[in-house]
C-alpha cells in the first residue's frame, strides 16, 4: 500500500513539488490574516516571520551538523570516518 503510493507520488514530482509551494505560500497569506494582538515581539506581527524563522533555523542547523561530522578531535578522531572503514 505505502510502496503505491510513494510510486505514485514520484511518477508526479513536478506536481507533488508545485502543491508543496502554493502551500507553503497559501499558509503564510493566511499568516496575513492571524490576530496578531497578542504577540510578545514587535517582529512576531510581520507575516511569515515564524516561517522564515524556521526555515533559517534548519538551515542553521544542518550547517552545525555537517561542520560538527567533519571536526577532527585531538587532531584524529571525527564523527565521518571514510566508507571503507569495516573493510580493513
Amino acid at each position: 500500500m505505502i510502496v503505491k503510493l510513494i510510486d505514485f507520488f514520484r511518477d508526479r514530482l513536478k506536481t507533488v513539488i508545485r502543491a508543496g509551494y502554493c502551500l507553503l505560500a497559501l499558509l503564510v497569506v493566511l499568516d496575513a490574516f492571524v490576530d496578531k494582538h497578542h504577540a510578545h515581539t514587535w517582529i512576531e506581527h510581520y507575516p511569515g516571520f515564524w516561517a522564515a524563522f524556521g526555515f533559517g533555523a534548519c538551515v542553521v542547523i544542518i550547517l552545525v551538523s555537517k561542520w560538527y561530522g567533519h571536526v577532527k578531535w585531538f587532531g584524529r578522531f571525527s564523527i565521518m570516518t571514510r566508507e571503507d572503514y569495516y573493510d580493513r
